[in-house]
C-alpha cells in the first residue's frame, strides 16, 4: 500500500479524518494554510475541533487546546518581539516534561524558528559546548538547569524560564504566554526544521537535524495508528523525555489525536499507575528500566483502561518482554529507531509473543535492509549491519564528531549503528551496537546475547556487559551485575549461569558487582561512567 494512502486509511479508523462542521472545517484550513507543516497547525487544528477537551495535563494542572493554542500563540508574539525569535534566530528547549516544553514547541512553529532540543542529563560544560556549537538566539529552560547555563558564559542565549519554584530573576514563559495577543499575529515564512540530540554515550553529541511534521511523517503516524489501535481522544501517558525523538515524536501523535497528553516532570512508578487510573490512560510511554519498576509495583490501581505499553528508546530485553506480557497481557509494543533515522520498526504484542527479542517489521514507507561489512546483502536470519531508509530520516548533523551529513550509507539508507537480522515473516531483531563487538576465541561476540541471558537469572536486577580492554587479548569479556534486593550471588555464579546456555567463549572473564547501573534519561547505560571501563 503507498504511504499517502495508507495514511488516510490509519488516519480515518482512528477518527483524525472526519467530517467537520463548515465553521470548523474552515478554522483547520486556514491554520494549515497559514502555519503549513508544524505543531502549530496541529494545536490549530485540534483547538478548533476541540476547544475544550484537556491537551496537557502535568503537574500544574490541566490546559485545553484552546489555551494552548492561545497560550503558544502569545509566546511566539513575545519570543519575536522581545528576542527577534524567527526564521534566523533559533530556539532552544531545556525542559522536563511540562507544558512549557509543548508552549515553546508550538511557538518555534508558528515562528518558523528552528527548534533545538536539550538533554536534561547535560552537565554545564557539556551544555555550554552545545550552546557554542548551535549558537540558539534565545533558550527557554527550567530554572534547575539555571546553573548549568552559566558554564556557558558569553556563549549563553537570553533565557526564559519555563518551570520555577520560586522566584526568578529572568523572564518566565508564564509573562509571555499570558499577555495579550496583537492584532496580527507572525506567520511563519519557512517551515522550521527540529535538531535531536545523539544522546552521546560514544562521543560528544550531534545534533540529527529534520523537519517537523508534514508528509514525511505519514508512514509512522499511519503505522502506529494502526498496528497500536489509538483512536482520537485515547489520553496518552508519555513517562520517555520528550528532548529525546521518541518522546517528542508521541506527544505530537496525542495532539494530532487530540487526546490528553499527561505528563510528570519526574517519573514514578507508583504516580504513575496512579495516574492511569485517574485518567482512564490508553497508552504509556516507557523505557524499558521504567517498565522494569512499574512491574514492579506491588498490586496497584486500577489499569483496565490501558491497552498499549509502549517501550522503545533502549533495548528491551526477551525476559522483560515476556515478563510485561504475563502479568499485563498484550498490551506491549517494542519501536526500534534512533535520532538519525527516526522510528524504523514496531513489534506488536503478537510480534512479542512470537519472538520477544524482535522489534518489529519495518513501519509503513520504511526500508530496512541488511548488509554485510562488505556491504553486501546478507541472508534470512544472518547478523550484518542495519540500514534504515524512510521519510523520517535525518537531513544531516549540526555538529558534534562528524557534522554534515552521515558517509555511513549504502544505497541510499543510512546505518543505525546495531547489527541485526531479519526472520522469515521480515521482522528485525538487534543483536547488538556494531562498535560494542569483540573477537573472542577467533568469533565475533555481541554483548547484548549475554545481557540477554543474564537477565533470565532470577537473582539479577539488572546488567550490562561489553568489551574492555586486556594485554595479553586485546579485549575480554565483563559483566556489571546488580544483585536483586536479598540475593546471595558471587561471581563463579554469574559465569555458571552463562556457561550453561552460551558457548565458552562468551562467559565474561570479569564480573564486577555494583549498586546500580548508570544510565541516561532514557536508560541507556553510561558505558564510561561504569566502574573499572578502561582498567
Amino acid at each position: 500500500m503507498r504511504v499517502g494512502a495508507g495514511a488516510a486509511v490509519a488516519l480515518t479508523q482512528a477518527g483524525v479524518l472526519a467530517a467537520l462542521p463548515p465553521r470548523t472545517l474552515r478554522r483547520v484550513a486556514a491554520a494549515r494554510r497559514h502555519l503549513g507543516d508544524s505543531l502549530a497547525t496541529l494545536v490549530a487544528a485540534s483547538a478548533a475541533r476541540f476547544p475544550d477537551r484537556p491537551a496537557i495535563i502535568d503537574d500544574a494542572g490541566t490546559i485545553t487546546f484552546a489555551q494552548l493554542h492561545l497560550r503558544s500563540t502569545a509566546l511566539a508574539c513575545g519570543l519575536a518581539d522581545r528576542f527577534d525569535a524567527g526564521p534566523d534566530r533559533s530556539i532552544a528547549v531545556l525542559c522536563r516534561n511540562h507544558r512549557g516544553l509543548i508552549e515553546a514547541t508550538t511557538a518555534a512553529g508558528r515562528l518558523g524558528a528552528d527548534l533545538l532540543l536539550l538533554n536534561t542529563d547535560f552537565a554545564g560544560p557539556q551544555l555550554a559546548d552545545v550552546l557554542a556549537r548551535e549558537r540558539p538566539g534565545v533558550l527557554i529552560l527550567d530554572e534547575e538547569f539555571l546553573p548549568a547555563l552559566g558554564f556557558a558564559g558569553a556563549d549563553a542565549p537570553p533565557a526564559v524560564v519555563a518551570w520555577h519554584d520560586g522566584a526568578p530573576s529572568l523572564p518566565t514563559l508564564e509573562e509571555f504566554a499570558t499577555a495579550p495577543l496583537p492584532a496580527r499575529p507572525p506567520r511563519p515564512t519557512r517551515t522550521a526544521r527540529l535538531t535531536i540530540l545523539t544522546s552521546g554515550t560514544t562521543g560528544r553529541p550531534k545534533g540529527a537535524q529534520r523537519s517537523v511534521g508534514g508528509p514525511s511523517m505519514l508512514g509512522v503516524v499511519a503505522s502506529v495508528l494502526h498496528r497500536l489501535g489509538l483512536r482520537t481522544g485515547d489520553p496518552l501517558c508519555v513517562c520517555v523525555p520528550m528532548f529525546h525523538g521518541y518522546g517528542f515524536a508521541l506527544a505530537v501523535l496525542a495532539i494530532l489525536l487530540g487526546s490528553p497528553l499527561v505528563l510528570r516532570r519526574r517519573f514514578d512508578a507508583q504516580e504513575t499507575l496512579a495516574l492511569v487510573a485517574e485518567h482512564r490512560i490508553a497508552m504509556l510511554a516507557v523505557v524499558p528500566v521504567m517498565l522494569k519498576r512499574l512491574l514492579d509495583e506491588p498490586g496497584g490501581p486500577d489499569r483496565s483502561s490501558l491497552r498499549v505499553v509502549l517501550s522503545g528508546a533502549a533495548p528491551l530485553e526477551p525476559s522483560l518482554a515476556r515478563r510485561t506480557l504475563d502479568a499485563w497481557g498484550d498490551v506491549l509494543a517494542n519501536g526500534y529507531g534512533s535520532s538519525e533515522v527516526g522510528i524504523a520498526t514496531m513489534a506488536t504484542a503478537a510480534d512479542l509473543r512470537d519472538d520477544p527479542g524482535s522489534v518489529g517489521r519495518p513501519v509503513l514507507g520504511a526500508t530496512v535492509r541488511i548488509y554485510d561489512d562488505a556491504g553486501q546483502p546478507v541472508p534470512v536470519g544472518e547478523t550484518g549491519r542495519v540500514f534504515v531508509g524512510s521519510g523520517t530520516v535525518f537531513s544531516g548533523y549540526t555538529g558534534g564528531d562528524g557534522a554534515g551529513r552521515s558517509d555511513d550509507t549504502l544505497d541510499g539508507l543510512v546505518a543505525t549503528g546495531d547489527v541485526g537480522h531479519l526472520d522469515a515473516r521480515g521482522r528485525l531483531s538487534i543483536d547488538g551496537r556494531a562498535d560494542d563487538m569483540i573477537v573472542s576465541g577467533g568469533e565475533n561476540v555481541y554483548p547484548q546475547e549475554i545481557e540477554d541471558v543474564l537477565h533470565e537469572h532470577e537473582a539479577i536486577s539488572d546488567v550490562a556487559v561489553l568489551g574492555i580492554p586486556d594485554e595479553e587479548f586485546g579485549q575480554r569479556l565483563a559483566a556489571w551485575v546488580v544483585r536483586a534486593d536479598g540475593a546471595d550471588l558471587d561471581e563463579d555464579d554469574v559465569r555458571a549461569f552463562v556457561r550453561e546456555r552460551l558457548a565458552r567463549y562468551k562467559v565474561p572473564r570479569d564480573v564486577l558487582f555494583v549498586d546500580e547501573l548508570p544510565r541516561t534519561a532514557t536508560g541507556k547505560v553510561r558505558r564510561r561512567a561504569l566502574p573499572g571501563r578502561d582498567t
